[in-house]
């Protein structure tokens, strides 16, 4: 059994959610929120959220009663849209600013199998 949640358009860069997404990836539902509750960087928080979406998805669909069986088989942060804006400089010249998004998804499994090799056997990716 699989679940899967998902977050479009956050506005948090790919590249800053995917160094919170590793340190996750591979873990136990209870120890990815731990993790998640004390990670210092804002993109924690909106992860965080994706996870406990997941968590009802699964308790909701499929009638998980047991979540620590639960374990994070598949975390990614894809990029979305950038929203373009400019700031004035001097001389009249224009900086062009990127404000990144990105879509966030966390899939849940209760299967061991469903994770990869390298994930089981050092208990994360490296």
């Amino acid at each position: 059994m699989r679940t899967r949640a998902t977050a479009r358009y956050i506005r948090v860069p790919a590249s800053k959610a995917r160094l919170v997404l590793d340190h996750i990836r591979g873990k136990s539902v209870g120890e990815a929120l731990a993790t998640l509750q004390y990670t210092p960087k804002a993109a924690g928080r909106l992860i965080e959220k994706v996870l406990r979406s997941a968590i009802a998805n699964a308790e909701h669909n499929h009638q998980v009663r047991n979540l620590d069986d639960l374990l994070v088989v598949k975390a990614i942060a894809d990029g979305g849209p950038s929203m373009k804006r400019v700031s004035p400089r001097a001389m009249g010249r224009a900086y062009f600013i990127k404000r990144r998004t990105s879509h966030l998804t966390i899939e849940l499994s209760d299967e061991t199998a469903a994770l990869p090799r390298a994930a089981t056997a050092r208990g994360g990716k490296r």
